[in-house]
């Protein structure tokens, strides 16, 4: 599962890559198309249920969930008929299956705006229409072909006809394939139409350090970011970040950042939000196994059963999947111990048709040969 960062250029993009992977893996300059190949990274979703488990298990080591990010170069206008990076970035964004939209919300005066002024509205609407005319045109090619094939009265390919056709219109009312209502059965043909704008979306604000802690109430750019998402065009999510904070923190002793911290009145820079809400969008979630070796969360899609979840550990235990015995963490943090979740009859025995939730402490019992670690 991918998170494909994009956005105008110079809005921080590369910037937050970095602070989200922990490396100087992105050039950030100040210049438009520094990127041009995408960086890739693999970043850990931060938890704090994994230390309260490993305390609870002694384990010797914690291993968190990892998704995925990709830092695309930047789309300017005119993207859609191959101005700037053109079809490379489009094609891009087709690959990713989450949408982080990075909106310049500073006004940092060195750093070079493409458009010559901050404004953020303007800048997220133009990467909107730039993604609903690639997918109009995308799915205008297709349409010709489709008509074509559904002479020969194929079911499925005259379903798919008369879907395109209503995207084509819906999408030239300058609305995202995401809010197109789906009838029966449309659900399953949309992913092969690979439309930019059936992808979720979470729009993250980057800020200046100093406007961090109250960004909503101070920031106007950041009101209106949050006006746009609050009016469910597209639907989406947003968050405030401050890249070029959390890039500073990346190079500070741990004590050091959190004085930092401390001192601009917030939690964190932001990003740990981002990460989990970018999982969330996903439709992923943790069950965690723990013990004395490690405690670890495993990343699941919401919906799936026990076997299948069982399967994400070894293949061999969804095969021989008995049963799983289960206890959530909520009701483990509340017990104090797996002894007392026992005696207050919180510690679950699940069946095959159980569907696993966030937060799951599971343990399966499969038959056959234990398989060799991975």
């Amino acid at each position: 599962m991918k998170v494909g960062i994009l956005g105008l250029p110079n809005v921080g993009k590369s910037t937050l890559f970095n602070a989200l992977t922990r490396t100087r893996k992105a050039a950030a300059c100040n210049y438009p198309f520094c990127t041009i190949e995408p960086n890739v990274g693999i970043v850990q979703v931060p938890d704090c249920r994994l230390e309260f488990l490993s305390a609870l298990a002694h384990s010797a080591t914690i291993i968190p969930a990892a998704i995925e990010f990709v830092d695309i170069a930047g789309l300017v206008a005119g993207a859609s008929k191959g101005e700037g990076l053109g079809n490379r970035f489009l094609a891009h964004v087709r690959e990713m299956d989450v949408l982080v939209h990075v909106v310049r919300c500073f006004a940092e005066g060195d750093v070079i705006h493409c458009s010559g002024s901050v404004d953020a509205l303007r800048d997220l609407e133009t990467v909107q229409t730039e993604l609903l005319l690639a997918d109009i045109g995308s799915l205008e090619g297709q349409l010709e072909r489709l008509r074509r094939r559904a002479k020969g009265g194929e079911r499925d390919v005259m379903r798919t006809c008369a879907l395109v056709e209503r995207l084509i219109a819906h999408l030239s009312r300058g609305e995202a394939a995401l809010q197109l209502p789906l009838e029966d059965g449309e659900k399953e043909l949309l992913p092969s139409l690979c439309l930019l704008t059936s992808k979720p979306v979470l729009y993250a604000c980057n800020v200046a350090e100093d406007e961090l802690a109250d960004a909503g109430k101070r920031n106007a750019e950041v009101q209106a970011v949050q006006n746009h998402v609050a009016a469910g065009h597209p639907p989406s999510a947003v968050c405030t970040v401050s890249a070029r904070l959390e890039e500073e923190l990346g190079d500070l002793e741990p004590d050091e950042a959190g004085q930092l911290l401390s001192d601009l009145g917030v939690r964190d820079s932001g990003v740990g939000e981002l990460i989990r809400r970018s999982y969330e969008l996903l439709q992923l979630a943790s069950f965690f196994t723990a013990g004395e070796k490690e405690t670890r969360a495993w990343t699941f899609r919401r919906g799936m059963l026990a076997p299948a979840c069982a399967g994400v550990i070894h293949g061999d235990f969804e095969k021989g999947f008995i049963r799983a015995e289960v206890v959530s963490c909520d009701d483990l943090r509340r017990c104090g111990s797996m002894a007392s979740a026992r005696a207050a009859g919180r510690y679950r025995l699940e069946g095959r048709d159980y569907q696993m939730q966030d937060g799951d402490v599971v343990l399966f019992r499969f038959s056959g040969p234990s398989p060799a670690p991975r």
